[in-house]
């Protein structure tokens, strides 16, 4: 059974000395409002450190994945697609209707991620009958924002080999890293778009399990030295409401400037306003549930001034 209410989360991670998510028509450079200075990562990025979680470590399936042959040749969207006819069966013996129903039904049923996040997938039966299925996603995450203004760092270093045969030098290396960014990304779990793919409560409690292990597991070179410090959903009681921008309601306070902070010690998170707005609404809220880095250096106590005004406060352990 499909979730019946709605709800919103705000996850804040940082990552130290690293290069969080780089656009690769700069240079790979990290993201930057060039306006106010903040890193941006994009929702993509986040999305798919949750499947690598579902699919490396969890050993969920996963629609989205980079599937080779033995020839290295990288598979497409449509061939994607027929590894979810059933048994395999032969297209040639489905109608263009049949084949969009069994792998509508079968991805549904196997791929955690397009239950969550969505996909448009095409199908092919043949070069004259084409057709797609799109499914819009319950859960959707606006673009990721630092807290603060973030400075870029150039790093030149020397690479394992020579560029060549015959030469006596190693090539050099050159990249872009963030010494520190604090970053903040918010998003609604949609309780309507939620009918469409068969979103579970269990599925919901396993992006929460996701989002926080499977940040700290982005152990690769470019990300290693990232951390989950504040995850908080808020589970509404009245379907179709949600209070919409927690992640304004957040903010890091340090008495160095921006571009100086190196750590999450260095600062403080301020949840009052957040506080004073669920506290407005509490009436509206079913349960607000959280798990907060013991680093953290918070301003308020945010269980404790939530139970104060009647909310229903659960702490997620991982």
């Amino acid at each position: 059974m499909s979730i019946s209410n709605r709800s919103e989360v705000l996850f804040i991670y940082d990552c130290t000395f690293s290069n969080p998510n780089g656009d690769p028509l700069d240079a790979n450079k990290p993201r930057i409002d060039e306006e106010t200075g903040r890193n941006i990562v994009t929702d993509v990025r986040l999305k798919r450190t949750v499947r690598d979680y579902f699919h490396n470590l969890k050993g969920e399936e996963i629609f989205i994945r980079d599937i080779t042959d033995d020839d290295d040749h990288l598979q497409d969207a449509k061939m994607r697609a027929e590894d979810f006819l059933a048994d395999k069966k032969d297209k040639s013996k489905l109608s263009l209707k049949e084949m969009r129903q069994v792998i509508r039904q079968n991805i549904l049923t196997s791929c955690i991620d397009v239950r969550l996040f969505g996909a448009t997938i095409p199908i092919e039966k043949s070069s004259k009958e084409k057709s797609s299925v799109t499914l819009t996603g319950p859960v959707q995450f606006k673009m990721g924002q630092s807290l603060h203004r973030v400075k870029l760092q150039f790093i030149k270093g020397t690479g394992a080999f020579a560029s060549g045969s015959e030469r006596t030098k190693k090539t050099f290396r050159e990249e872009y890293l963030l010494p520190y960014s604090l970053i903040c990304f918010y998003g609604v779990v949609n309780d309507c778009a939620a009918e469409h793919t068969g979103l579970t409560d269990d599925d919901v409690n396993n992006l929460m399990d996701a989002l926080w292990n499977g940040t700290k597991n982005l152990i690769s070179r470019s990300k290693a030295g990232q951390q989950p410090r504040l995850l908080i959903r808020v589970a509404y009681k009245e379907k179709f409401y949600h209070i919409g921008e927690l992640d304004k309601l957040v903010a890091f306070q340090s008495d160095l400037n921006d571009e100086e902070i190196r750590d999450i010690e260095e600062g403080f998170l301020d949840f009052g306003k957040l506080i004073g707005i669920l506290a407005e609404n509490k009436d509206k809220i079913d349960y607000v549930e959280y798990a907060m880095d013991k680093r953290v250096r918070p301003k308020q106590k945010l269980k404790e001034m939530l139970s104060e005004h009647g909310l229903n406060v659960r702490e997620l352990i991982y």
